[in-house]
């Protein structure tokens, strides 16, 4: 007689199974920031329920009432079938994605108070989700990539720790871009440090390897330029994006 599946993995098993698009929250850290930014957490689970509730009381104490009701612990091994690569924390949660309406909403709207990041046919998916942390954290009003790269996969949630819960992340084609002037970074630009990005700035980043595509660049309104050193070829994804975000909000961009 085969023990009973618990409740938990019916659930996470319904949820990954159905309809609706789920995220998979990978570790603590992921859960943390996407309760904080009002997520729908339908099932959360953990391999040490003590452990994890000792994290939030260190870490994140204006959280741990929420995952003291959402975590229900499991077997290591129950845990271990759920994900594809076990986190070091033991933690995992399914929430729903949110709808695609409720972002371009956000992505749209004007007038803005924040740029919105576009990531022009990004090829690597940790960078991805690094760059999303970092929006999420200047307060960014959202990431949008093109091309073929899926900013919701579950590689990019890993990287960006549950932070697109706080930004509004979206796939879109380059004549779908929300309004605003575009600022697309190029070597041959213009230097950084001689503007003021506008709060409204659409600030466009291309791939390390081949740059901006022509699709992009034909709608740019401003090449820009980050400073670096003759004979350095480029800045990390993220990087580039760190610096520009950072120069906005060092000349008077909100945080």
């Amino acid at each position: 007689m085969t023990d009973p599946v618990p409740d938990p993995v019916r659930a996470w098993r319904r949820l990954a199974d159905g309809p609706a698009p789920t995220v998979l929250l990978d570790g603590f850290h992921a859960l943390k920031h996407a309760v904080r930014f009002g997520a729908e957490v339908p099932v959360a689970v953990t391999a040490d329920r003590g452990a994890a509730l000792a994290l939030a009381e260190e870490l994140a104490p204006d959280v741990r009432d929420t995952l003291d009701a959402l975590l229900t612990e499991v077997s290591g091994d129950t845990y271990a079938a759920l994900v594809p690569r076990p986190h070091p924390t033991a933690v995992a949660a399914l929430a729903l994605r949110p709808s695609r309406e409720a972002n371009l909403r956000a992505l749209e709207h004007t007038p803005r108070g924040a740029p919105v990041v576009v990531l022009d046919q990004p090829r690597n998916l940790g960078n991805a989700g690094a760059v999303i942390r970092l929006a999420a954290g200047f307060g960014a009003t959202g990431v949008v990539t093109t091309g073929t790269l899926d900013p919701w996969h579950p590689t990019v949630v890993r990287g960006g720790a549950g932070l697109h819960f706080a930004t509004a992340v979206e796939r879109l084609a380059v004549d779908e871009l929300p309004p605003g002037p575009l600022f697309a970074l190029d070597p041959e630009g213009e230097d950084i440090r001689g503007l003021k990005l506008p709060d409204d700035a659409v600030l466009a980043f291309g791939s390390e390897r081949s740059g901006l595509s022509a699709e992009l660049r034909e709608r740019t309104d401003h090449l820009v330029a980050l400073p670096m050193r003759p004979q350095v070829s480029s800045y990390n994804l993220a990087t580039s994006v760190a610096m520009t975000l950072y120069h906005w909000s060092a000349t008077g961009g909100a945080l």
